[in-house]
Formats: structure tokens, sequence, C-alpha cells
């Protein structure tokens, strides 16, 4: 996972929307990103491995992590069975050459896959190289409804974190319930008014992926260009790099509210070159674990299923 340089830091095709798949392994090759993060939705290219591995042959860049359908807007994506997804993302993820899936845990109303969701886990871990990464989310909270972005996040600065509900069983963070492996997304600890910081220790050993943004603590899940927001961006990477933390960091932006092509790519650029920044690590740190390249496999094409449609906007990534 960790190179001659120092840590891989990736790109979350999620990064480029309202761009594609494909957009984003554009974006990675010309930027000089180490690999890509693919999130799996409604768009079919994201779904089909076949093209997935095209775009790997065509642009020179690795698939470093698949993230799982998971979203809200992706309930339908490779079935509606989320346990079944969950697996379906491990064997891409192998398939596709790359070492981490992430998931969210499971959401309330899936009673079923939560009551599995531990087990099924420890089972994909221990029969595959591939690490499942549990994400930590954020809950819902009364700002979204009663107030915008900027007013939820001046109240957080004032007040703290207002009424809120978890969607996530049995909670929105995973290490309450305890895995071997962890993604800690910044974003996210903002919206949840979260000490990332101390969730990091918590996570310790564990924590095998970084979703590399930023947040001003709105109730609005925000995935700013890291340095732009509060969250602890650059501890949380000099951490690492002081660490033996052996996985990737991707940055996973909204860039949405780039006019123009140039400045999406000026977004993305500014995101590297401060995660870079803040990940160097000392030469005698830069160790080298794991493959590479993609592994030379055969390539199972998966079809897009019934939702073929405009994913819409991304959500809860």
């Amino acid at each position: 996972m960790a190179t001659g340089r120092g840590i891989r830091v990736g790109l979350s095709t999620a990064s480029v929307y309202p761009e594609n798949t494909e957009a984003a392994f554009r974006f990675a090759a010309d930027l000089g990103y180490d690999g890509v993060e693919l999130m799996v939705w409604a768009e079919p290219v994201s779904q089909d491995l076949a093209s997935v591995e095209h775009l790997v042959r065509e642009y020179g860049v690795p698939v470093l992590a698949v993230h799982a359908p998971c979203l809200l807007i992706s309930q339908r994506v490779w079935g509606s069975d989320p346990a079944a997804k969950l697996a379906r993302s491990v064997r891409a993820a192998e398939i596709l050459g790359a070492e981490t899936v992430v998931v969210h845990p499971p959401f309330r109303w899936q009673r079923r896959y939560a009551e599995g969701f531990v087990d099924q886990v420890g089972e994909l871990e221990s029969d595959s190289h591939v690490v499942v990464a549990v994400e930590n989310m954020y809950p819902m909270r009364a700002d979204v409804v009663f107030g915008g972005r900027d007013r939820g996040a001046e109240r957080l600065r004032k007040r703290g974190p207002g009424r809120a509900v978890s969607a996530y069983s049995p909670s929105l963070d995973p290490t309450d319930t305890g895995f071997a492996h962890y993604t800690l997304d910044l974003s996210h600890t903002a919206t949840a008014g979260a000490d990332a910081v101390a969730l990091a220790d918590r996570m310790g050993e564990g924590l095998a992926h970084l979703h590399l943004a930023d947040g001003r603590g709105s109730s609005l899940d925000e995935h700013l260009v890291p340095g732009t927001g509060t969250q602890p961006c650059a501890e949380i990477c000099r951490r690492l790099a002081a660490s033996d933390f052996a996985g990737h960091v991707v940055l996973e932006i909204s860039t949405q509210s780039a006019r123009t092509r140039a400045e999406r790519a000026a977004m993305l650029a500014r995101s590297l070159a401060f995660a870079r920044t803040h990940l160097d690590r000392p030469a005698t740190r830069a160790i080298t674990v794991g493959p590479e390249t993609p592994r030379s496999t055969g390539v199972a094409r998966v079809t897009a299923g019934p939702e073929g449609t405009d994913p819409g906007e991304p959500e809860d990534t």
C-alpha cells in the first residue's frame, strides 16, 4: 500500500461529480494521483468491471479501493440485498486488484443485514486479501430542516450539535461495535461534531483508510478541500506519516461548486498538494507493502442492473 515515496494518495471517483467515472481516471492521471477509489453507484460504468478495467489500462491509474454501493442513492445498485452487495464489492476489489473495500454501517431498517454485519465483515476478510474498512458516519440534525449550511456551522460552533438521530445500526461510530479495520472520514467527523483525533485514537492500528476532506461543522456533509474547514486534516496526515500506517489516503471532496473543468482540476490539484505535503514521511519510514500495480487477472463483467439513470447528487459518502 505504501511505496518508496510514502503513503499512496488516491482520488475518489465521487470527487468529480457531476462528471463521470472516466473523468475521474483522467483527472487522476493528469494530476499525478496514485490511483482511484471507485464509487459504485448508479452510473453504469462504475458497476461494470470490464469497463473499469479498460479505464485502468487506458489511463494507467490503478483502483486502490472500492466503495460499496451503500449510499441512499445506490440502494438498488447491484440488487437490493445489502449483504450480497458487500460480498460483491469484495469480489470486485479482488478482480480489480484493489486492496480495500469501504463500507458504511448498516441502516437501522436493514435489520437482518445489521444482525449479521459483524460476522460477514470478518468472514469476508478471512476469505480474501481485501481489507473491509467500516466508515464513521454522522447523524441527521435538526439544522438540515430549520437552518441553512452556514447557520448550521455557526450554531455548532456556539452551542454544539443540536438534536440528532442516527440512521445507522447500532451506531454511526463503528468503534462502538469494534472491527478489525476502519475508514476515517474527516468530513463526517465535522458534521457529527466528533473529535477526529480521539476517533483516530480509538480506531488505533485498525485505521486502514482515510477519506481526506474538510468540514466546518455544518449539518450537511460538506467534503471541503482539506485545509479550508475546521478539521485537523494536517494533524491526522502527519500522525499517519509518523506511524506504521500502510493504508491509503483518498481525497473525497465535493467539486460541484466548480464552474469549469479548469476550476475542478485546480481544486483537485490543491487537495493532492495538501495531502502530499502533510503525508511526507522520512525515507526510513517509506516502506513498500503490497502490490504496486493491479494484479493481472480475468475481469468478470458486472451488469448495470435495473438502475441506469443519472445518479443524482452524491450523499453520505
